[in-house]
């Protein structure tokens, strides 16, 4: 939980699969602390919409397109480094790209309904 806090604030690390480890693990050793995890109003329904469909939502994955897109664009073109650094990083984001939209983007059911829902 701890690496998923620190990956808000520290460039490069990533919060979101330290979020779903945490949430994972929690479900498994401490139902509290997993219900709390759940509660929480910014990452608690998108936790649920994965744990319960394995979906992102369609704001999430459009505000994770235009920011990875964005902040990779500018050192994939204009800076001067090895072409195979920038086919490996270009790959990665392709993949990265991949993996997001082959998710489903919303629960189905009445569980698609509220705030950031698709």
């Amino acid at each position: 939980m701890l690496l998923a806090v620190l990956g808000v604030f520290v460039p490069l690390l990533p919060t979101t699969p330290f979020l779903l480890l945490a949430a994972w693990c929690f479900a498994r050793s401490s139902e509290r602390l997993h219900r709390w995890l759940l509660a929480q109003p910014t990452f608690g329904p998108l936790i649920r919409d994965w744990e319960q469909h394995h979906a992102i939502r369609l704001r999430v994955k459009l505000t994770a397109t235009l920011l990875i897109v964005v902040l990779l664009s500018y050192p994939l073109l204009f800076l001067d480094f090895a072409p195979a650094l920038k086919a490996a990083a270009a790959g990665s984001v392709a993949a990265v790209l991949l993996f997001l939209w082959t998710r489903p983007s919303a629960p189905p059911g009445p569980d698609a309904s509220g705030p950031g829902s698709s």
